[in-house]
């Protein structure tokens, strides 16, 4: 369960009790736990130093060895390939000038060449790293199945009318053959 919030907002983290990356301390010391020979941790991070830090702290912590495989990658390209292979996911949360309401739930594939605007205009992240938005994975060639929402909401964080943020609460899901 996660119980803690971003009380350090640093580039770089010191242990802080009720931080929410104690939240992750705690999982991945229940993962070591149960599954002693996991030695690594791999992360999608590819440009938040913020996150890269945080995940670092952890696995020194916990004798682990953080996996960046997507670091400094170019985003456009990033993009590219995770369409291109495959990725089925859904913005599930927005928060920059040009998304909205209409976006939550469509696809990174149909939302690509709008990202890929947006980014030429204003600069946004085109894979969401600066916060722009976030994604739900339902597919990909990973999974033995696909998630299929079946039931969900939009919920108002803030209202805005430059840049609202807006998330699709996920009420129900299933899990479906391919």
């Amino acid at each position: 369960e996660i119980r803690g919030t971003a009380v350090t907002q640093t580039l770089d983290y010191e242990l802080t009790q009720d931080d929410e990356t104690e939240d992750l301390f705690a999982l991945l010391s229940e993962v070591k736990q149960n599954h002693p020979d996991v030695g690594a941790v791999s992360v999608g991070a590819i440009f938040s130093s913020y996150q890269g830090n945080r995940v670092q702290h952890v696995c020194d912590r916990l004798g682990l060895k953080m996996l960046a495989y997507l670091w400094h990658r170019d985003q456009a390209e990033l993009l590219q390939e995770m369409v291109a292979n495959g990725v089925d996911a859904v913005l599930i949360k927005v928060a920059a000038m040009g998304l909205g309401r209409e976006d939550l739930g469509k696809t990174l594939k149909e939302m690509q060449p709008k990202l890929l605007s947006l980014h030429s205009k204003f600069g946004i992240h085109p894979c969401g790293e600066g916060g722009e938005f976030e994604s739900f994975t339902l597919d990909c060639p990973l999974f033995k199945k696909r998630i299929v929402v079946d039931d969900s909401a939009v919920v108002t964080h803030v209202d805005d009318t430059v840049a609202p943020v807006l998330y699709l609460s996920i009420k129900q899901v299933h899990l479906a053959p391919k």
